[in-house]
């Protein structure tokens, strides 16, 4: 009887030889394994893709371009050029008008007509604001009370009344000498402007101060060019 042959056992169940059965390590631990590894690199795959495709319909590659200050490239279809590529500057026309700059279009005070109204209970107010605004270069028409429907009946510190057809150049330009105007118009058919004072006026700005702001309206500082 063989060493392999159990005690009690013999005959068919007799184990012969010398050699042990030997079992080899199961290969499907290292599949699944295998398996595992690869669908989470195709998810993390998948995830960048989506977040790169939501990035683009997002604009995010424009809001990276105006985060680094530099203005999106662009190109007509069909051009055959690449975005962004410098166009060459074309011979000025010499028959194209300029246009006219904010400092042309903007009135003069010596050309406009200012009629001054007191709707207040102070006396010679009106007078007064009329002496400094002509000083100031302004053409003072008349001078007096405020008409009835206005007579102690504005609250604020003025109101400019004109005509539907006046420059609102002017209106702007008038308003550079004090604070808190409102405007209205009426039915003249002329360019001048009623300043109407109000309850709430005290007095002109400092003429050092509507001088800068007189400045500041006839040069305005340019917008900078936006970027995408």
């Amino acid at each position: 009887m063989s060493m392999l042959t159990p005690p009690g056992m013999g005959g068919k169940y007799r184990v012969t030889g010398a050699a042990y059965p030997r079992m080899s390590r199961p290969r499907r631990r290292r599949k699944v394994v295998f398996a595992l590894l690869g669908s989470v690199l195709a998810l993390a795959l998948l995830g960048y893709g989506a977040v790169q495709l939501i990035d683009v319909f997002r604009g995010g590659g424009d809001k990276r371009n105006a985060a680094a200050g530099k203005p999106c490239p662009s190109a007509s279809p069909g051009s055959g050029k690449k975005a962004g590529a410098a166009k060459p500057a074309s011979a000025p026309n010499a028959d194209a008008t300029p246009s006219a700059s904010p400092a042309a279009a903007l009135p003069q005070p010596g050309q406009i007509t200012v009629n001054v109204y007191n709707a207040t209970p102070r006396a010679g107010l009106a007078k007064a604001v009329g002496d400094e605004l002509r000083k100031r270069g302004f053409v003072v028409g008349h001078v007096g009370n405020a008409p009835a429907g206005f007579d102690k009946k504005v609250p604020g510190s003025g109101i400019l009344l004109g005509s539907p057809t006046t420059d609102k150049a002017a209106y702007s330009v008038l308003a550079t000498q004090l604070d808190g105007l409102t405007q209205q118009t009426d039915t003249r058919e002329g360019a001048d402007i009623d300043l109407i004072l109000g309850d709430s006026f005290k007095e002109l700005k400092p003429k050092a101060d509507a001088d800068k702001a007189l400045t500041i309206l006839a040069n305005p500082v340019p917008t900078p060019a936006s970027t995408c």
